[in-house]
């Protein structure tokens, strides 16, 4: 297999979202995007308790014309959303969610995290949908920790577990629309695997903590985004110490951008559509309910 190498290296900018400070990734001074996948937000937070549910986390919103995803790492995600979806998702787990036509949703700490206090950790990253797509209805879709597949490296450090697309025979359960292959890696220290790529993807790599080694040569620090040529059909994962990683793999959509806050779409005319269509309530509507 021909190892991949690496385009650049990024360090994460901090970013006040709604009065949380954030690491982002990506967008970077750099790198606007990496065809398809658009945000990349890292969050971690020791929550202090005493709080109410509805008081904590990110209120109703809407979106339209792609995926926000929401990987877990510690703690929990309460999701509503104007479906009558109501999910909470913790450590381990992903919530996935195809916006299509359009969709309101809300993310909020569980009600006893809120309320008794503790770390929270996710990573929330967009991921842009074809023009063939962006219409369809809305979906959304939890997977837990236990529903994920794993795939084990051969000295049993390293677990990678497979969101969407294939790796070793084992394929994520999310139904996505356009190719992609996301990952969550978990490694101890020593630890060694080589992952595959497709070599039309895109990809880059995530570490949220602990420090790796990419391709036996290269060091790589918390917080830093890899982004890798297309040049390969994998790469070499070497753990320094211990440490949490993303893998984000897709094939590029190729398609016009045009975004504008929770909407992306592919003309500004679009993106207008949406705007008048949210205000109109065209996209649904959420109430919360907090017992």
């Amino acid at each position: 297999m021909k190892l991949r190498s690496i385009n650049r290296i990024e360090p994460s900018q901090k970013v006040n979202m709604g009065g949380n400070i954030l690491d982002q990734p990506l967008p970077s001074r750099k790198t606007d995007m990496l065809d398809p996948f658009l945000l990349i937000h890292h969050w971690a937070e020791t929550m202090p308790g005493g709080q109410k549910q509805q008081n904590v986390g990110v209120g109703p919103h809407p979106h339209r014309g792609f995926a926000p995803v929401s990987f877990i790492f510690e703690g929990g995600v309460h999701h509503r959303d104007s479906l009558g979806t109501e999910s909470i998702i913790y450590k381990g787990g992903t919530q996935w969610m195809n916006s299509g036509y359009g969709i309101v949703h809300s993310e909020r700490p569980p009600k006893e995290l809120a309320e008794k206090g503790g770390f929270v950790e996710f990573i929330q990253f967009w991921v842009n949908s074809p023009a063939k797509h962006k219409m369809d209805s809305a979906k959304y879709q939890p997977l837990t920790n236990e529903d994920t597949p794993k795939v084990y490296s051969d000295d049993q450090l390293v677990e990678v577990g497979v969101v969407a697309g294939e790796l070793e025979g084992q394929k994520g359960p999310i139904d996505v629309d356009n190719p992609l292959l996301t990952l969550r890696l978990v490694g101890k220290k020593g630890g060694k695997k080589t992952v595959s790529i497709p070599s039309n993807y895109n990809a880059l790599l995530y570490p949220l903590n602990g420090g790796m080694t990419i391709n036996g040569e290269t060091a790589v620090n918390a917080k830093d985004m890899v982004v890798f040529k297309l040049d390969g059909e994998g790469v070499d994962l070497e753990f320094s110490e211990d440490a949490t990683a993303i893998l984000l793999c897709g094939e590029p959509i190729n398609e016009p951008v045009a975004t504008y806050g929770p909407f992306v779409m592919n003309s500004q005319s679009e993106i207008m559509e949406a705007i008048k269509d949210y205000q109109e309530g065209k996209l649904g509507e959420l109430e919360e309910n907090f017992s």
